[in-house]
């Protein structure tokens, strides 16, 4: 890389100066005094050795770090794009950080994965090997704003995609981070001004807009990674959490390998939004639900509330707003929907610390749930000639399951009656193609089978709840809220099933529910 020059002009300083003030003042982030590795904070403490072992200025670090995952290591469970830990070191077809890291440092992945410190330092590695890679000598190494180019890269993304992402490393620079992580030790990175040394990255057209929502920016995904056009009016919005960051979730939609996308992506820090496929055509985002619906896609975990921000929620509801009035959408929770109320999902975004009440009353919405076409006070017989929103269930559970019912229309016909049989023979129940209780205990609990206690919460508590409620022909609430109801509800099960009796739902009773009995 070419020595930086230096010498910049006078103008052009103050304008970053007072441009960096106003957004200190805007955002309400005040300059604090840079932490002190103390030995009882071992996560300031693996930032300084590891800012210190590679040479990578140790706010950068953690500003990466908190940009990757809010400083949450996740206990070493990976993001959607296999990227692990504080640093997210990846390891998939387009990124192979974690093991770059391994190879850098001569930890094994395992303990990269895994181990906090080993991740911060794998991390420190991989920037410092891209600054190598750029001709960064000595003293650029000390300037936080040569290393622009090489977070960038750090993202392993490509032209707009690669921008957004140092971009967001760099505001966070500018507006300083305060962060109390578990533990309660406070990880802080202190706010100063920054003009970071772009390179061929400022040519990139990382703004260009969006033609179908002004508001956003328009990344494409990949065009594997959608169908152009689609076979249903739309008629919901989905509701996603990344698990993962804004501009590296981007990326993944551009990445041959990843199989998915979404229409539009929220950042959680300020509500900004990408396009990365056109309205008109159908992303990989929800299953049987994509052709009929918009994905929303919003930046962080599911675990972690701190994503969900309010600039993230006004940001998200005002394109929600959006979309509803473009197609007609009612502005209720049977069409404003998480990913896991979605038929046939095995996701449990946008999760518990998402809150529907606050959301749904910035779009002047309906809080209430239910309304989700699956939800009933009784499960009734369904049969050839059969007519109404039940079939309608039994259509949408089939064809989420991969049973090709037809089209969800309500009548049952010789398509829906095939679709049965072949569900029926698969669970090895009478394939007599008629939805008694058994078949629809059957449907109704297909899908994942986590461990459930009470306390828990979720679509797969909503599947539990809708299952009990046929097996035992009596109503269990279904608000995705294992409560002592619920527990009852189990309980009267196993003990009718001959099950062990003890309020839990485990493999045994999952397995007695999933086959009909």
């Amino acid at each position: 890389m070419p020595q930086r020059i230096v010498a910049r002009s006078r103008a052009r300083a103050c304008a970053v100066a007072a441009l960096t003030a106003a957004a200190l003042l805007a955002t309400g982030h005040p300059a604090v005094a840079a932490p002190h590795a103390d030995g009882a904070d071992p996560l300031n403490r693996a930032f300084a050795e590891a800012a210190r072992e590679y040479g990578v200025p140790r706010d950068l670090l953690a500003a990466v770090g908190y940009g990757e995952s809010r400083l949450d290591g996740h206990a070493g469970t990976p993001s959607q794009a296999n990227g692990y830990g504080v640093m997210h070191l990846a390891s998939n077809p387009a990124n192979h950080s974690l093991e770059k890291a391994a190879e850098l440092t001569g930890e094994s992945t395992a303990k990269l994965r895994r181990d906090t410190a080993a991740n911060i330092l794998g991390g420190a590695a991989v920037l410092r090997d891209h600054a190598d890679a750029l001709g960064l000598d000595a003293a650029e190494r000390r300037d936080v704003d040569a290393w622009y180019p090489a977070v960038a890269r750090y993202s392993a993304a490509e032209g707009t995609a690669a921008v957004l992402y140092a971009d967001a490393v760099y505001t966070f620079l500018a507006q300083g981070v305060s962060v109390t992580v578990s533990g309660g030790e406070e990880v802080l990175v202190p706010s100063r001004p920054v003009d970071p040394d772009k390179g061929e990255s400022a040519a990139s057209g990382a703004h260009a807009l969006s033609t179908d929502y002004p508001s956003a920016l328009w990344v494409p995904a990949y065009s594997g990674n959608y169908v152009v056009g689609r076979k249903a009016a739309v008629d919901k919005v989905v509701i996603h959490t990344t698990q993962g960051s804004y501009a590296g979730s981007i990326s993944w939609y551009q990445n041959p390998a990843s199989q998915v996308s979404a229409h539009y992506t929220i950042r959680s820090s300020d509500g900004e939004v990408t396009q990365s496929v056109r309205e008109k055509d159908t992303a990989w985002h929800a299953g049987s639900t994509n052709s009929s619906s918009v994905g929303i896609e919003h930046e962080g975990y599911v675990d972690n509330p701190a994503w969900y921000t309010e600039a993230m929620y006004r940001s998200s509801a005002a394109l929600t707003k959006h979309l509803a009035a473009r197609y007609n959408i009612p502005k209720n929770r049977s069409h404003i929907i998480g990913h896991s109320e979605a038929p046939g999902a095995t996701h449990t975004d946008p999760g518990p610390n998402w809150d529907w009440n606050h959301y749904m009353q910035l779009i002047d919405g309906d809080p209430a749930p239910g309304g989700d076409g699956l939800t009933f006070s009784a499960y009734t017989t369904q049969k050839s000639g059969s007519t109404g929103p039940q079939v309608k269930a039994v259509q949408t559970l089939l064809n989420a399951q991969g049973y090709e019912a037809g089209a969800v229309d309500g009548s049952f016909g010789p398509t829906t009656t095939s679709a049965v049989q072949a569900f029926q023979r698969a669970r090895a129940l009478v394939a007599d193609g008629t939805v008694g209780p058994k078949t629809w205990t059957a449907l109704l609990s297909a899908g994942t089978t986590p461990a459930l206690v009470k306390g828990a919460s979720g679509d797969a508590v909503k599947r539990l709840q809708r299952a009990l409620t046929a097996a035992l022909g009596t109503t269990v609430n279904a608000d995705g809220s294992f409560g002592p109801a619920t527990e009852t509800a189990v309980r009267s099960y196993q003990t009718s099933r001959k099950l062990t009796v003890d309020g839990k739902v485990g493999p045994a009773t999952w397995g007695a529910l999933q086959s009909g009995k």
